[in-house]
């Protein structure tokens, strides 16, 4: 161990450790759970703290061969290299400032090192005065939301959902032949054609995804640049401009300060919209999900409309079983996601007159729902959609036995003619046209074109 101090005095912190004394602090107080900050938080505070600096250099604030230090250990722990120098809560002080001061402590360190010092010196480099100039925790904690964020949504979720939407209307177009029988509320209806489902579903996915195209466009209106409370404290009026500049041609992303910091920094509504937007997504996955479930029930005394990949045994005890795996796996992401949401808007709710104190849980369940739901859409593209059959003799033995093709009969014969039709068919156990041809509701010919299946999936009045 060594001796480190900060404001409140001494304490011992591990001999090899990148941060600091403030820390250690929150790494005493804080044994809450073991759930971190994700990968693409931290780089994203590599980011700000290295762009931070150079722009703190144009300004005076700090000298060159400072300056270089901490851009190069920003820019190491924007790439990952010291993740394991960054060990607290995700449940913590709600400001997140204990981990704008781990960043702090870990490049200050670092940097340190670049210039020949050693870990535990604050004479070349002080995490404070060097690192964290122009900024507060109030406002680089929001903007790191947001960057991470943006990352997650643009790097995984949208174009996973993208590639799924495409492979589900591929397979809108390969069964866009196939008849079958609608349903509602679980139970027979007017026939569709399987490719219509499938089109329908791949119209769900696109949606979602322009949903969080749009999310992402709020996300990039950064609060950096309020600091302390949204006043801007501290911070020359040139920096925010410039660090933000600097990120948005690092990222390509059309990134802008906030147009209100008290607005950017008191409440976390953008976060809010994009999880709320998961939330949709993940909802319409789950619907997807399940009804290839559904569909696939079976294999010989349900629907079994379709046949899903066989992955893996689905029993310990019945030989020969296999499960919808994939669709269980994307409904629990889904349900994860909801739950996530509940959680963002309980956190996003708690913006306390200049600023938000449940910052840090905000950030871990937003990404994590965007990152989750950008693998859970790979793995349902990829393990199930791509390879998913449709079953033509069985949709066509269903339709068969569907009574519900009565309804194309009600606009020429009324509809308590044709109810009684229906129950009569049921009852006897044959077909719409054998009785509707017995009890002679139209002539042969009209009553044929009035049953045709293909023209039922087209709208309109059938056989008009």
């Amino acid at each position: 161990m060594r001796v480190e101090r900060d404001s409140m005095g001494e304490v011992e912190v591990p001999e090899d450790a990148y941060y600091g004394a403030s820390t250690q602090r929150a790494v005493d107080n804080f044994p809450i759970s073991k759930l971190r900050f994700s990968r693409r938080f931290i780089w994203a505070l590599g980011v700000i703290k290295g762009e931070a600096a150079k722009v703190n250099l144009t300004l005076g604030i700090i000298d060159e061969p400072t300056t270089e230090a901490v851009v190069k250990a920003a820019a190491e722990v924007a790439a990952g290299d010291f993740d394991g120098h960054f060990p607290l809560d995700i449940f913590q002080t709600g400001s997140g400032t204990s981990t704008n001061t781990n960043a702090n402590e870990v490049i200050a360190n670092r940097a340190t090192e670049h210039l020949g010092g050693g870990l535990g010196s604050v004479k070349l480099v002080h995490p404070n005065d060097h690192v964290n100039p122009s900024q507060s925790s109030n406002d680089v904690i929001p903007t790191a939301i947001h960057l991470a964020s943006l990352a997650a949504l643009r790097e995984s979720t949208i174009p996973a959902l993208d590639a799924l939407a495409e492979a589900l209307a591929a397979k809108a177009t390969e069964f866009d032949h196939i008849l079958k029988s609608g349903r509602t509320h679980l139970m027979d209806a007017t026939p569709v054609r399987l490719g219509q489902e499938f089109g329908g579903y791949a119209a769900m996915v696109r949606k979602g995804a322009a949903r969080l195209r749009a999310a992402a466009v709020e996300l990039e209106e950064l609060p950096l640049g309020g600091t302390a409370v949204g006043t801007g404290i501290n911070a020359p009026a040139q920096f925010a401009p410039g660090v933000i500049a600097a990120m948005a041609a690092q990222t390509g992303w059309d990134l802008r300060e906030a147009d209100d910091h008290f607005e950017a920094q008191g409440s976390k509504d953008a976060a809010v919209s994009a999880s709320g937007a998961t939330r949709t997504v993940a909802v319409s996955l789950f619907k997807i999900a399940n009804d290839l479930r559904w569909l696939a029930s079976g294999p010989r005394s349900a629907i079994s409309e379709i046949k899903l990949p066989e992955l893996q045994p689905g029993s310990s005890i019945m030989p020969g079983k296999v499960n919808p795996v994939i669709c269980e796996m994307t409904m629990m992401v889904a349900a994860q996601v909801i739950g996530n949401d509940t959680a963002v808007a309980w956190a996003g709710a708690n913006g306390n007159f200049e600023l938000n104190v449940m910052m840090p849980v905000l950030a871990h369940n937003l990404i994590e729902s965007a990152e989750i739901l950008g693998s859970a859409a790979t793995v349902l593209r990829e393990k199930a959609i791509e390879g998913l059959v449709a079953d033509e003799d069985r949709t066509t033995e269903l339709l068969e036995r569907n009574i519900i093709v009565v309804t194309a009969l009600a606009p020429k014969i009324g509809y308590d003619l044709a109810a009684k039709v229906a129950k009569e068919a049921f009852a006897s156990g044959r077909t719409v046209r054998d009785v509707a041809l017995e009890m002679e509701v139209l002539p042969p010919d009209e009553l044929d074109a009035s049953l045709d299946v293909r023209k039922m999936t087209e709208g309109g009045i059938v056989g008009a």
